[in-house]
């Protein structure tokens, strides 16, 4: 054996040594995007570059390992996605139906031309615990509870004090409803800031559905945010139903002039609106919008206050919904609790939920109750609508 082919065998067993010793693991929990009737997204990150499945599993009552389940790939174009993050997008779903799910993450260790090198698995566990499970939802059901929360702006502790006032086994979703973070410099700040306790707490089971606030537009991982978040939506403004609620998710951008020095150039906000706008034309004469019983609209930023990206909500957003049959606007951003009875400008009562309050609702077909509630659990608010 010649020099420079010890050498090479020497440096593959030192890399592989190095992997040894640092193995491949899940790093934050799988959670539930964009549930709705026939498909789910479900996210998670690995600490190392590696490709990702999630298996799925009826929830019939047999043991998990009775059979080998089948397996959906992170994969874009037919091709397996190596990342560090995660997210695979369920299709052909049944309504209505509580499904069992596991995650893996396999290493890849080298790709080089088409020769591919796998390292070890990660998955989370079946064995030793129940399994993940999701329930997707079902139009034709007559009832929907779900909670919402704002502006927590990485305290986690009050996120998981708001959470304390839900009964999570009768709590079908969440809304996050924007500046949930303070800044999105990196991936650190998603997961210690609120979603390590938000997966630990109910997301990995049952739906958050997020609106982004103008806090998250800001900083150097800004333009990531839908890696985490609707990431197998074209857009991160959307509308889905729940029971007997249509939910429309509207993204309100920033809160400045896109000339503004905070913004050092970098924003289009302006014209991402109209082009929203646009979209929300047609969503309001869908046959899933206009067959709703209720109609709720969700907004970090309210259609008041004077400020610039408020005045374009108003502008841009509110003369639509005016004439849409919307019962309720759902906002944020201001830090303090807020409701609008309907009037000529806004014909639809609008509440600014605080960034230490948690809302609560409970929808029929004939009426949607909301109560608000403090840190302690004491009613602040509470709102019936009627049919």
């Amino acid at each position: 054996m010649n020099k420079i082919s010890l050498l090479f065998i020497l440096s593959v067993l030192i890399t592989f040594s190095a992997y040894a010793q640092d193995d491949i693991k899940i790093t934050h929990a799988p959670y539930l995007q964009n549930l709705g009737e026939n498909e789910v997204t479900v996210v998670w990150t690995a600490n190392k570059p590696s490709i990702g499945w999630v298996e799925l599993a009826p929830d019939d009552g047999t043991h998990y390992y009775q059979t080998e389940r089948p397996k959906f790939f992170n994969a874009k174009n037919g091709i397996k996605l190596t990342s560090t993050v995660h997210s695979v997008h369920l299709t052909g779903l049944k309504p209505g139906t509580r499904y069992r799910y596991r995650v893996y993450s396999q290493e890849v260790l080298s790709h080089v031309g088409w020769r591919v090198i796998y390292g070890n698995v990660a998955a989370t566990s079946v064995y030793g615990k129940q399994p993940l499970t999701f329930l997707t939802s079902d139009h034709g059901r007559q009832s929907v509870n779900f909670a919402m929360v704002n502006d927590i702006h990485g305290k986690s502790d009050v996120l998981e004090k708001l959470v304390s006032h839900c009964d999570l086994k009768k709590t079908d979703m969440f809304l996050f409803n924007g500046d949930m973070v303070s800044i999105f410099n990196n991936e650190k700040e998603i997961f210690e800031g609120f979603m390590d306790k938000a997966t630990e707490l109910f997301a990995s089971e049952i739906p958050m559905y997020y609106t982004r606030g103008n806090h998250e537009t800001r900083g150097s991982f800004a333009t990531a945010f839908q890696d985490y978040f609707s990431p197998k939506q074209e857009h991160i403004y959307y509308m889905f139903r729940q029971g007997s609620v249509c939910f429309v998710i509207l993204d309100s951008g920033e809160d400045k002039p896109d000339s503004d020095l905070e913004y050092a150039g970098i924003t289009v906000y302006d014209q991402y609106r109209t082009e929203q706008a646009e979209w929300l034309k047609k969503v309001l004469e869908s046959k899933e919008y206009k067959e709703a019983p209720f109609k709720v609209v969700v907004c970090h930023m309210p259609p008041f206050g004077g400020w610039h990206g408020e005045q374009e909500v108003a502008e841009k957003f509110i003369p639509l919904l005016n004439n849409a049959g919307v019962d309720l606007m759902l906002c944020g951003h201001l830090h303090r609790y807020m409701r609008n009875e309907p009037k000529d400008g806004v014909r639809f009562p609008v509440i600014v939920n605080s960034n230490n309050t948690v809302l609560k609702a409970e929808a029929g077909v004939k009426e949607l109750n909301i109560r608000i509630l403090d840190m302690e659990g004491k009613e602040v608010d509470k709102l019936t609508i009627t049919k």
